[in-house]
């Protein structure tokens, strides 16, 4: 299979809706749309929540599997003092919790894009193939 950054900017989209459409901070989300009628909740709601809880387990089970204890404590260790990095520089402020919930919330999004897209990257890098991506002819 063809690794190409579209690739990779189709894993950071698709991670992007999932991780908007379980909480954003406009107050259109999942978690909004079932606050709203909790405890209380519809087949219709159950019915999306179950698909949202379909696409965390994909995404997390790879990005698990793909970057292990190690690379996933490194990845949020590097994100996260990236973001403390901005708000120290004076790019992002604690006061404004919207702008920090979005930059969060992308962040996140792309730790699971690349936990998604970790083998073929570290295929491209080393050359070095996963048992998994081995082709069963």
């Amino acid at each position: 299979m063809h690794f190409s950054f579209s690739s990779f900017g189709m894993r950071f989209l698709f991670s992007t809706i999932l991780v908007f459409a379980t909480f954003n901070p406009e107050g259109y989300s999942y978690f909004h749309w079932v606050k709203s009628v909790f405890p209380s909740v519809t087949i219709e709601q159950a019915f999306v929540g179950v698909l949202l809880i379909i696409g965390w387990v994909i995404y997390l089970r790879a990005t698990f599997r793909s970057l292990g204890v190690i690379g996933l404590m490194l990845a949020f260790a590097f994100f996260g003092l990236l973001l403390f990095m901005l708000i120290k520089w004076g790019w992002l402020s604690l006061d404004a919790t919207r702008m920090v919930s979005y930059v969060i919330e992308i962040l996140i999004a792309v730790v699971l894009a690349v936990g998604m897209s970790w083998s073929h990257i570290r295929r491209r890098l080393s050359g070095q193939m996963d048992m998994d991506d081995v082709d069963q002819d």
